[in-house]
């Protein structure tokens, strides 16, 4: 099928589902969830596994390693969980059901990761946490991950709504992010005092608490998303091969998938060095909780990207512009020395810029399931979105935590003493200039989405012609 642009007059309207406001409050209890739980595991993990239960920072039994394996075990979970979800089909819908059905499950197994039985040192602490690992971050969070994005497509094909509800989602998301950056810290830290047994206890008691929470999210969500887009009798299951094909020439989906990847590397190692330079180069351990509770003014980048999108009529730009504020935020970061004020401040305008820069694509790949579509006849949203989120995060994630514990030994790291200079400088360099880079490079692959984002307006009404046919 050719890649002409038709012009405007030639596109006849796409009539498509408004979403109440009740529905677009549900869907963004749906990342609510999911950050209430994956952020604490990709905030603060790392920390867990190498000042709290015990295990090395790298080597053959470290934790860098554990989280680099157990990514890409569970990138292949993303594959499995997006192939499942398109041979969904319940009176529920297709994503939908997967929130009632994985909401316990989710909670449980977050809340095994980070339980410290009294193990030896070595294999029995790597198996434990790799296993537990992998059931939390892999098997069942990528359960979740993939209907929340994969359901997108089906709630509406109205390119505005759905950059609405996105960024309803988003602004969840970073609400929930919040309350475990803000809080998981202090609440470690007091529970494992009242209660006794430190910050053990208290991981095992604040991520209890927090999966009560993600429970009852998840179960509104499910009572109050219906997908009006969802049309069984035209979207029958499709054999695995038929996924793969929806990706063959799909080059605005190539295009999301490799750049997000890598901003997924930048996100995690942010997150995950906040507590490393807090410790170690500011001198206090709680000040995690202030770099990552300002997270939640991410809300503000995320609000003002369907203002950007309006503004510029472009959505490759707004996630560039998002790239470049998270560029001179980080770059700021040096100037601060040991001022926090500064350091904060730098720091929010960073998390601005990366809110828009992550916000983006999640909307984005409701588009390159159409795209899929037009070229192919192939309406394969779960395999799509599967791989283009919940891939994307646990490969770039597992990067993003590899990298820098690698970065960190190689220059003399060792958790719980005083840091040598080489250590500290390598800390510094992970949780500023790393990102730094790697915002570049995303920014970059994104200026070659611009051409397929020209086509929507023409694909779109194409696909409206099909389908009422």
């Amino acid at each position: 099928m050719s890649e002409h642009i038709a012009s405007p007059a030639s596109i006849a309207p796409v009539q498509s589902t408004k979403l109440t406001v009740k529905e677009k409050i549900a869907y963004s209890f749906t990342d609510m969830a999911g950050n209430l739980l994956y952020v604490t595991i990709s905030s603060y993990i790392m920390y867990f596994y190498t000042d709290v239960f015990g295990i090395p920072a790298s080597g053959a039994w470290g934790a860098s390693v554990i989280l680099l394996a157990a990514r890409f075990a569970d990138a292949i979970a993303a594959v499995f969980w997006g192939s499942v979800v398109d041979h969904t089909q319940t009176k529920w819908g297709q994503s939908r059901p997967w929130f009632l059905w994985l909401a316990v499950p989710f909670a449980i197994t977050v809340w095994l990761a980070f339980t410290a039985p009294s193990l030896p040192d070595g294999a029995p602490k790597f198996w434990y946490a790799m296993f537990t690992y992998i059931l939390a971050a892999g098997a069942v969070y990528t359960g979740i991950q993939t209907p929340i994005t994969a359901i997108l497509p089906n709630l509406t094909s109205d390119p505005t709504e759905r950059i609405s509800a996105n960024t309803y989602r988003m602004a969840g998301g970073n609400i929930g992010s919040f309350i475990t950056s803000a809080f998981c810290i202090p609440l470690v830290g007091f529970f494992g005092t009242v209660v006794g047994g430190g910050d053990k206890a208290g991981f095992m008691i604040v991520t209890a608490i927090f999966g009560l929470i993600a429970v009852a999210l998840l179960l509104f969500s499910f009572k109050n998303l219906n997908e009006h887009n969802y049309h069984p009798e035209q979207q029958k299951p499709i054999p695995f091969k038929d996924s793969l094909r929806a990706c063959k020439g799909n080059w605005p989906w190539i295009i999301l998938v490799v750049a997000f990847v890598i901003f997924w590397i930048a996100a995690s190692t942010r997150s995950g060095m906040a507590v490393y330079y807090s410790k170690y180069v500011l001198g206090n351990e709680n000040l995690t909780s202030l770099f990552n509770g300002v997270n939640v003014l991410g809300l503000i980048g995320t609000l003002s990207m369907p203002f950007l999108v309006k503004y510029t009529k472009n959505k490759t730009l707004t996630m560039i512009i998002g790239l470049i504020i998270g560029i001179i935020g980080q770059s700021l970061m040096p100037l601060a020395g040991n001022s926090v004020a500064l350091a904060v401040i730098f720091w929010t305008i960073g998390v601005l810029g990366a809110a828009i820069a992550c916000g983006m694509p999640f909307g984005m790949l409701a588009d390159t399931v159409d795209y899929g579509e037009w070229k192919t006849g192939i309406h394969a949203a779960g395999f799509l979105t599967a791989f283009g989120s919940a891939f994307c995060i646990q490969v770039g994630s597992g990067l993003g935590a590899f990298i820098p514990l690698q970065i960190m030994n190689h220059f003399g790291y060792v958790a719980n003493t005083k840091q040598s200079a080489s250590s500290l400088g390598a800390i510094s360099f992970c949780f500023i200039w790393l990102p730094v880079i790697i915002y570049v490079i995303v920014g970059a692959i994104m200026l070659l989405y611009r051409k397929y984002e020209k086509m929507e307006p023409q694909i779109k009404a194409e696909l409206a012609e099909r389908h009422a046919q």
